[in-house]
């Protein structure tokens, strides 16, 4: 089931060009990483249809993987539509974490109510690393919080990222992944089959990477 949810879901991704692939003409990061690969979940909430399909997947996800969760955070900025989609359809309290407190005001980490001892799931839109992702987690534990797992829509899979996480004892699901892209995009024509060796050599090492002239 999740195989197939992945490639329909890599594939709507690619179709309103939430997911760009440039093996030739690398895009940079906001951390200084080139890379062949763009993806930006947050274009799904303008079209309707794959709003309401993200919150349906992601809400089954927490259904089925954390049906103890009491709370639902979503990680600023990106994840914050999403996780109200999800605790909305969970009917559940929702917060969102902050990604360093705000100035004024109560200079909160966390917006909104979580109750300390409330086994919360926490919603992410990607994974690349995992460190901000992983900041929001140590906020919420910080918080009282108990972290039963994370969702996000897309990962890229790098062994940094699955270390980490690893290492903070969070169980992440995700609704597609790097794999599932890179297979659409090609079923699709999106990339040729030459993109492939540039695409899994910059995520051995992406911090690296350097485009061939």
């Amino acid at each position: 089931m999740m195989n197939n949810v992945g490639s329909i879901f890599a594939a709507k991704l690619l179709g309103v060009k939430a997911i760009k692939l440039q093996p030739t003409n690398p895009f940079t990061w906001a951390s200084g990483w080139k890379s062949p690969f763009y993806c930006d979940n947050r274009k799904t909430l303008s079209f309707p249809n794959l709003r309401s399909f993200v919150k349906v997947e992601l809400t089954r996800l927490v259904m089925e993987q954390f049906p103890e969760a009491e709370g639902v955070a979503g990680v600023a900025t990106g994840a914050i539509a999403q996780g109200a989609l999800v605790a909305d359809a969970l009917n559940l309290p929702f917060a969102y974490v902050r990604s360093k407190p705000k100035d004024h005001g109560m200079a909160n980490l966390i917006e909104g109510e979580l109750r300390a001892g409330m086994k919360v799931v926490v919603v992410e839109d990607l994974i690349s690393t995992g460190g901000s992702s992983l900041k929001a987690v140590e906020a919420l534990r910080a918080a009282g919080c108990e972290v039963v797992g994370m969702v996000a829509s897309y990962t890229y899979g790098f062994p940094v990222a699955e270390e980490a996480f690893k290492a903070a004892g969070v169980k992440l699901v995700t609704l597609t992944n790097y794999e599932a892209v890179v297979s659409e995009a090609l079923k699709t024509g999106y990339i040729k089959e030459t993109d492939i060796e540039t695409l899994n050599e910059w995520r051995k090492d992406p911090a690296n990477w350097k485009p061939l002239p």
